[in-house]
């Protein structure tokens, strides 16, 4: 297999999606009992930038965004705010592999765009046109707008942003009709009512701005007052989580028992706290003459030194996201509340996952974008769990000052516990020394334990069902001698 990504055409995507529902009722195996079926009385339902965002969960830019069939899963699951995957000028990288580790925790390399800017824009064009179809095809569309929102990710220096690629990349986002028009025609024998449909040639108008870990106070300033004066986005920054300061995060981190090493440089060229307080107020100030959105998002991944075997050794560092990050971020969510009135728009990734949804949504930081849970064995089908919880509680929005309160009282719960604490007798892995058929990929330490290797899940299930005759013939499969053994 090629380590290298090679994008399906739109047509021949959109005949696997419709073959594979039509014919099993899944896509991409994600069964429909999984998918996120809008409800009009929805009262997690959210506004962002003008529009209706049919859930305030969402995918962060990274794996589960940078190909078209991935942000088409995300969406069936419930992710409504989709972060597409960060482009820069430099887009024919040599991507360090593997890139990611998310055994417990998750780890990353910090390089990881793997298309041409072109291949991502057809990727995420092709990708909006599918979810309007499959809206119309499961009729979801009673209402004109689509209930999606896809957020631009872009980086990671003023000079990249300025270069001819990038720009053609963010006037087609914001134009994408010519484009549109010839995908539509190339479709229309697979879906003849896709002419029917109202998809607007606007793909995205708002932007995140992500930095590299290091990039300095006055160009993220620049970068951000750009992208709102010059190009008219809603903009959003992404903030390191090293701004809590450096005695804060250790006594975190220390607490937690996580062995993530933060080096000193980590916070030493990353942003001041007072730098971002300054470059927030006065890039609020001009997003509001203009009559634009602006806010942050909390957090980007934590810098430290790699001492994992799974990357290269050339990989000098490592940069965690998941349970981890959760409490930092939650606190330095906090702080910057209180010093900003708390009035300041956050949006959040640090952590989220179905038991603490609840809770951010609470505390008014939103949309809550995921991605190192979904990297987890059940992947996108993990948010079905998201969305029961939010409805189970009758999560709605709340005035900035209840989120407020509420966000001070869930800091205290937060840093007392132990769910992001490091509780693991041994390092977890989902390694096997079994052959692994092709969608055998999920570690079953019973069977891996048995000298047999018994479908101990398999004899486990039947058993429960009272078909005890299915049950015994699991077990002689492997094991036609279990008194022997026994």
């Amino acid at each position: 297999m090629d380590d290298r990504f090679y994008p399906t055409s739109l047509a021949k995507l959109l005949k696997i999606i419709l073959d594979h529902y039509n014919n099993s009722g899944s896509i991409f195996g994600i069964s429909k009992d999984l998918f996120f079926v809008p409800y009009k009385d929805d009262a997690f339902k959210i506004h962002r930038y003008g529009k209706v965002l049919e859930t305030p969960i969402g995918v962060a830019a990274g794996p589960q965004t940078q190909l078209a069939q991935n942000i088409v899963v995300s969406w069936l699951t419930g992710a409504r705010y989709i972060e597409l995957k960060t482009i820069q000028t430099l887009d024919e990288l040599e991507v360090s592999k593997p890139c990611i580790d998310i055994s417990d925790e998750g780890y990353n390399c910090e390089w990881s765009q793997e298309l041409k800017l072109e291949q991502s824009y057809n990727q995420y064009l092709d990708a909006w046109i599918i979810i309007h179809i499959l809206r119309d095809k499961f009729g979801w569309n009673n209402h004109e707008d689509p209930g999606v929102i896809f957020n631009m990710s872009v980086g990671y220096d003023y000079d990249g942003i300025q270069n001819l690629n990038i720009q053609w990349f963010l006037d087609k986002m914001s134009d994408s009709a010519s484009e549109l028009q010839s995908k539509l025609d190339s479709i229309k024998s697979l879906y003849p009512e896709v002419h029917k449909l109202s998809i607007s040639p606007i793909i995205s108008d708002n932007v995140t701005l992500s930095t590299m870990h290091g990039c300095p106070s006055h160009e993220i300033e620049k970068i951000g007052e750009y992208l709102i004066t010059k190009k008219k986005l809603n903009t959003t920054i992404k903030l390191n989580p090293t701004l809590l300061g450096k005695e804060k995060l250790h006594q975190i981190l220390d607490k937690s028992g996580f062995e993530t090493v933060v080096p000193d440089i980590a916070f030493e060229h990353d942003l001041d706290y007072d730098d971002a307080l300054s470059i927030i107020n006065n890039l609020q100030e001009k997003s509001d003459s203009l009559n634009l959105h602006f806010g942050v998002k909390l957090t980007n991944t934590l810098e430290s030194i790699n001492n994992k075997e799974v990357f290269s050794n050339d990989e000098k560092m490592m940069y965690m996201s998941g349970r981890a990050l959760h409490p930092i971020s939650i606190n330095l969510a906090k702080q910057l509340q209180l010093d900003l009135g708390g009035k300041l728009d956050i949006s959040f990734s640090g952590g989220a996952d179905a038991y603490n949804v609840c809770d951010i949504f609470s505390c008014g930081l939103t949309p809550i974008t995921v991605c190192t849970d979904l990297l987890k064995p059940g992947g996108y089908g993990r948010l079905k769990q998201y969305i029961v919880e939010l409805r189970k509680h009758g999560i709605s929005e709340k005035s900035k000052d209840v989120s407020f309160e509420y966000l001070n009282n869930y800091v205290a719960t937060v840093n007392k516990n132990e769910a992001y604490s490091r509780n693991h007798l041994h390092d977890p892995s989902i390694k096997t020394n079994r052959n692994l058929g092709m969608f055998d990929c999920i570690q079953a330490p019973c069977v891996d334990t048995c000298p047999t290797n018994q479908g101990i899940p398999d004899y486990l299930y039947y058993t429960s069902k009272g078909e005890f005759e299915k049950a015994a013939e699991v077990i002689s499969k492997t094991n036609p001698f279990p008194l022997t053994t026994g």
